[in-house]
């Protein structure tokens, strides 16, 4: 059970008289209610209760109304299947979980998760785990950047807990500087860490995990970044480019070859983690600060499920592949208007977090 008190302190956010509201839970109260069938059969149903005749307007319009929504959700569900196909069996005594950078943040929450459900759980980091030992979860120091330490910790999982069954890549670092500031090695720790230790950990952990035969999960932590790009985030938005382009091609191969291994794509925005901390969001109406529990259930959610997907937070995130078919005037505007390029402004990084104030911990995960 996954408490929704945030796990880090949220960074400090300007104030506003609606702060507690914003689209996203708007989205929510219209989901479970005028655009859930259930609730929209309802209608009709007290108009038939007071004897309405079928023929009447209302009556007619109410009706409509329910089966719409009601084919919208068929129509997910279709679409769903046919997109990730069908579900593996999940048996999470049998499970071996894999988490990169799962020493803090959304890693270690969905570690804590696991290991308390009775899964085995492998923690990778280069730092240790900041609330301890937790139960059923191993730590191993790990930086997945280096290629022989991943291969080297690979054999001791296998050694120590058995085949891996599910893997997530959620290690990343954030150099937060404009790219004429920036150290070509704080460039290539970026890259290392945050996509080449993807094929580092995929090489590894993929094919025996395929040899198993139970199938599989791999969950890729990628960014709404990705897809935006931002001023100060060169170097990381590359790297978050790449990983969503990682998964998708990954996706296609898997789909031909082994369609038992699922994968999973999660693409947030701003998470209220160490790794940005001070950064503000440039609204938090059309784009607040998500909570890593928030991300976490639906991880662990699709995992659970046997399923593929994608899992996007807040709500532009999920729409944000339409905002590359704008004319260029109106992405320009847009990103005036969001404040995406200047929000890095009042970026401090981990080090400004009462967590810790160190430059090494500033290479934490996601």
């Amino acid at each position: 059970m996954m408490s929704s008190t945030p796990a880090y302190p949220r960074p400090p956010q300007g104030d506003s008289w609606f702060a507690p509201v914003s689209v996203d839970m708007l989205a929510k109260v219209l989901k479970a209610t005028f655009f859930h069938p259930f609730i929209a059969w309802l209608i009709p149903i007290c108009f038939r209760a007071e004897m309405m005749d079928y023929e009447a307007t209302p009556m007619r319009v109410s009706i409509v109304y329910a089966t719409f929504i009601s084919l919208c959700w068929i129509a997910t569900t279709i679409n769903n299947r046919i997109a990730y196909g069908a579900r593996r069996e999940v048996d999470l005594g049998e499970e071996v979980i894999v988490i990169t950078g799962g020493s803090s943040g959304l890693g270690l929450l969905i570690a804590e998760v696991y290991g308390m459900r009775g899964a085995t759980v492998a923690v990778l980091d280069s730092l240790e785990m900041e609330n301890g030992d937790a139960r059923g979860v191993t730590f191993y120091e790990c930086d997945v950047s280096d290629r022989k330490q991943v291969e080297k910790v690979a054999q001791e999982i296998e050694k120590d807990l058995g085949t891996p069954t599910i893997l997530i890549n959620n290690a990343a670092v954030v150099n937060g500087k404009l790219l004429l500031q920036s150290k070509i090695e704080d460039i290539e720790r970026t890259i290392n860490t945050n996509i080449l230790g993807h094929f580092y950990t995929l090489k590894t952990f993929l094919p025996p995990m395929i040899r198993g035969g139970n199938g599989g999960t791999i969950v890729t932590v990628s960014s709404v970044i990705g897809q935006l790009g931002s001023a100060q985030l060169t170097d990381y938005s590359a790297s978050k480019a790449a990983a969503t382009a990682l998964h998708k091609s990954l996706t296609a191969e898997l789909a031909q070859t082994n369609p038992e291994i699922k994968t999973v794509l999660v693409a947030p925005g701003q998470l209220s983690t160490p790794l940005f901390y001070g950064l503000q969001t440039p609204s938090s109406f059309f784009a607040p600060v998500v909570e890593p529990v928030d991300i976490a259930r639906e991880v662990v959610s699709a995992i659970d499920n046997g399923k593929g997907g994608f899992i996007a937070m807040p709500l532009y995130a999920r729409w944000i592949d339409w905002y590359n078919v704008l004319p260029a005037s109106i992405q320009r505007l847009a990103r005036a208007v969001s404040g995406v390029d200047t929000a890095m402004r009042s970026f401090v990084g981990r080090e400004g977090s009462p967590m810790a104030n160190t430059e090494k911990e500033k290479f934490v995960a996601f």
